[in-house]
């Protein structure tokens, strides 16, 4: 399965994850348009937290026992058993934010719109995640990892 997992040593705290999930989230694939002029407005599923000099990418860790899962009223997260992925089904997210709660790393949050949740996706039309694909440091790096 696949995940994405930090050299924090290496973590410089640019946000350059944000703003590239950010954009891959948007309707048009443009920094610009996505910032400025896109109406919901995308949503990172990265955030970076920093406290100098250590900084730190925190994103959706596919947790195995999976806390937002089991706290979903409607059904709207589940895991896929083929890649072990936590997926997310905004159709069925009546916005009631138990996951956002029971997330033990922040890693579930509103989007824009307030209506449903957005997490990190693993970005599914790419290869390699735009957030690990982008960091110019290469502290983030996505391996394929077997299951424990």
């Amino acid at each position: 399965m696949k995940r994405i997992s930090i050299k924090q040593e290496a973590c410089i705290g640019c946000g350059l994850c944000q703003v590239y999930c950010t954009v891959e989230h948007s309707k048009s694939k443009d920094p610009v348009k996505a910032y400025l002029k896109e109406q919901p407005k995308p949503v990172s599923r990265v955030r970076v937290e920093t406290n100098k000099p250590n900084s730190i990418s925190i994103r959706c860790q596919q947790c195995k026992d999976t806390p937002c899962i089991n706290a979903c009223l409607t059904g709207a997260m589940t895991l896929d058993k083929q890649t072990g992925q936590v997926t997310h089904d905004p159709e069925k997210c009546i916005g009631c934010w138990t996951c956002v709660m029971v997330c033990p790393y922040g890693a579930v949050k509103p989007d824009s719109t307030g209506k449903i949740i957005a997490k990190c996706d693993l970005c599914p039309d790419r290869e390699t995640p735009a957030c690990v694909d982008n960091c110019p440091n290469e502290a983030l790096v996505c391996e394929e990892v077997e299951e424990q």
